[in-house]
């Protein structure tokens, strides 16, 4: 992900914290120095904020092992100022394992929970009228938003684990993309709900507001990204490939780059050795930056993405673009099995292309 920094790596899980991050700790540390309650409640606060998205890590490691036990990679997780991001390789495939999988994320939180609560002895000091947020030491509020993340990541809504819970329950009794569309209609039907709610009461706020548009789109995302799998589930890469490329020498300059962007439609451009082997991938987004930076004589080897991964052409395009998402380039090659020459690229624009042609040329069947 962009503009993220890599903290450490556990387990072969690379953990990355976004830049936005800091402007959280930044904005909470002001606040509380502004209200006038001074540097040490600035620094109390900035180390709560901090041990509280440790407990997010941990959280997103909950799903990290669970999904190791069905053989899912997790090659990195990213901090935001709204929780933490797990890039799993590829969903679970069967509803039990998508299950165990959501719910071992909140299962840390309460064990964390739990444990602050024996540990503190804390029982006796809770009542109705009881506020740990206002009136509790660092930890008792540390309890109390990690049973507060549990609550909030069991909303039964994309991308929240409750709807991916809810989402592996309908499957156990219906096929998989149908009960995808239900849970994400219900996650987009709570979404309007709270919207409307808080229009018609005059209780406007902008962040629940902001996670109302967030959940509503993410489930859509979801739903549109299963129906694509649906769609390609039968078709092999051959299928759908980009066959009718450019590509790059190793010596090329950014002058070179920006001949073949402007004299077609390509986007992305694979940069092959003198026996034809990939190298890597020079993206538009990185040609411009680095022609802004670096000038058009930049070589081109220098600016490229490292492309690992590939696919062949009667590989399953399902699974192809289960690959194509998980990594870092806008288009993966497609080699032949035989020599590894390159043969194609495979892009999610070339995809639903793909899709929309056989769409339409069903249609067309159906009428006849």
């Amino acid at each position: 992900m962009k503009w993220s920094f890599r903290l450490f790596t556990f387990a072969g899980t690379e953990v990355r914290v976004h830049a936005t991050f800091f402007l959280l700790l930044l904005f909470v540390a002001s606040q509380s120095f502004l209200s006038g309650q001074g540097l040490p409640a600035a620094l109390e606060m900035t180390l709560f904020i901090t041990v509280m998205f440790g407990c997010v890590v941990l959280h997103e490691f909950g799903h990290v092992m669970a999904a190791r036990g069905y053989g899912i990679r997790t090659p990195d997780i990213t901090l935001l100022p709204i929780g933490g991001v797990a890039r799993l390789e590829r969903m679970p495939r069967k509803p039990s394992e998508e299950l165990v999988v959501a719910i071992s994320g909140p299962m840390v939180n309460v064990i964390i929970a739990a444990a602050i609560y024996l540990g503190l002895g804390i029982s006796t000091a809770i009542h109705p009228g009881y506020d740990f947020l206002k009136t509790g030491n660092f930890f008792q509020k540390l309890m109390v938003w990690n049973v507060f993340m549990v609550l909030f990541n069991l909303i039964p809504a994309f991308p929240m684990d409750g709807g991916r819970i809810l989402r592996a329950v309908f499957a156990m009794f219906m096929e998989y993309g149908v009960a995808t569309r239900r849970a994400a209609a219900i996650g987009q039907g709570l979404a309007m709900m709270v919207a409307i709610y808080m229009l018609l009461n005059h209780t406007f706020h902008p962040m629940l507001l902001l996670i109302c548009f967030f959940i509503f789109m993410a489930a859509g995302q979801e739903a549109a990204t299963v129906t694509q799998q649906e769609a390609t589930r039968n078709l092999r890469v051959r299928d759908a490939m980009l066959t009718d490329f450019r590509s790059l020498p190793p010596d090329a300059t950014l002058r070179d780059g920006v001949t073949l962007l402007l004299a077609g439609t390509q986007q992305d451009f694979p940069v092959l050795d003198t026996h034809g082997g990939m190298q890597g991938m020079l993206t538009r987004h990185d040609l411009i930056s680095a022609l802004a930076e670096k000038g058009p004589g930049e070589a081109v080897v220098d600016v490229m993405r490292p492309c690992p991964a590939s696919t062949q052409p009667a590989s399953e395009l399902t699974q192809a673009l289960e690959i194509l998402n998980a990594s870092d380039c806008p288009a993966i090659p497609v080699l032949d099995p035989t020599n590894g020459g390159l043969v194609g690229l495979l892009t999610t624009e070339n995809v639903g292309e793909s899709l929309m042609v056989r769409a339409a040329l069903m249609k067309m069947r159906a009428q006849a």
